[in-house]
């Protein structure tokens, strides 16, 4: 029987959260996801006080009167404002919890690559925002077991999750993962490479927003079978006025390239590591793409050219990381004992 099988009795109030650089998601044990909102916060600069949290505060990015920040308190994965990240936490466990007395048992999702310091961040966090105790799990974990891929079989899997700061490779078996490459290359990093080739190429201001905006509808990992062109408007940087001018797919294709390429070279790092039996059956399933970046036009193609293996894309990678959590409340004390031996196997290792 595999381990995320049986059921350990805990309460509807525990709750899993996919704490990412771009959108939080919250998973109620007994409700499934009931929250997911940007990981924006917006705070008076001179008071403290928090305006808005989520949809509300993404609105305002870009658009804040003086006093206000707007701010996005994760960056590459991991806490870059543990006062802004604490009070975002305590306002989605608020709004999933009605009872403004509960404290729930809360598992969190982390990069595989994150520190030590990085970790007791995210724990100390949820702690302070309220919960009663918090547990860690890996994103590629997380992501597999919401793929629905067999991961406490003696067979290799392979995730690919693209997330909004970091990219996730793992080969995962029997439980836990074998080797795993985390980068800090996502989403964010390839709209910032829009808003850049606009302000080289076309000397055109652009925000992030709108840098996403045009990811989304014309952006590429690889050539499409016809040239896509698309409208934008930004401040034109010599003369300092608003500007319109026509993005094609193949100029925002080359943009993105530099962030694709880096995931491409951790996804064959990774790869180049991984034991040969493991090698083999990952040859059959092929690789498995989870994550919002994954949903870039040409991505499943352009891995499977890159990689020469069979590669799909999971059929919710926006939320599959959140289910995988979800789904771990059901063995919370053997993802606690687990984290306790590997902790116990450094420790080891580090003293030889």
């Amino acid at each position: 029987m595999g381990i995320f099988n049986n059921l350990t009795g805990f309460g509807g109030r525990d709750m899993a959260v996919d704490l990412g650089t771009a959108n939080t998601l919250v998973y109620v044990r007994g409700r499934g996801i009931v929250l997911s909102e940007p990981s924006v916060v917006a705070v008076d600069s001179v008071t403290g006080e928090v305006h808005a949290v989520g949809v509300d505060a993404k609105r305002m990015l870009g658009r804040t009167p003086g006093t206000i920040q707007a701010i996005r308190p994760l960056k590459d994965g991991v806490i870059a404002d543990f006062d802004v990240t604490e009070e975002m936490l305590r306002h989605f466990i608020q709004r999933t919890h009605q009872n403004r007395f509960a404290h729930p048992r809360v598992v969190v999702c982390v990069p595989s690559g994150v520190t030590g310091v990085e970790k007791r961040a995210v724990e100390e966090a949820c702690l302070s925002a309220g919960a009663r105790q918090a547990y860690l799990i890996e994103e590629p974990m997380a992501a597999a077991i919401g793929c629905g891929l067999p991961v406490a079989d003696p067979t290799g899997s392979l995730i690919l999750d693209i997330g909004g700061g970091t990219s996730e490779v793992a080969v995962i078996s029997l439980g836990g993962i074998v080797v795993s490459e985390s980068i800090r290359v996502g989403g964010d990093e390839m709209d910032e490479a829009v808003v850049n080739h606009c302000k080289h190429e076309h000397k055109l201001a652009i925000g992030l927003g709108t840098a996403e905006e045009i990811k989304l509808e014309i952006g590429s990992a690889a050539p499409l079978p016809e040239t896509i062109r698309t409208e934008i408007r930004g401040r034109d940087l010599v003369t300092g006025l608003p500007k319109t001018i026509m993005l094609g797919s193949d100029e925002i294709r080359v943009a993105l390239e530099e962030p694709v390429s880096q995931i491409v070279a951790a996804l064959k790092d990774t790869l180049d590591r991984t034991p040969p039996e493991l090698a083999g059956d990952i040859m059959d399933r092929g690789i498995t793409l989870a994550g919002g970046g994954a949903l870039l036009h040409g991505m499943e193609q352009r891995m499977r050219e890159e990689t020469q293996m069979p590669c799909q894309l999971t059929e919710s990678p926006l939320t599959c990381v959140a289910v995988g959590s979800g789904r771990s409340l059901e063995e919370f004390e053997v993802i606690h004992r687990m984290s306790r031996n590997s902790h116990r196997r450094r420790r080891v290792g580090a003293a030889v």
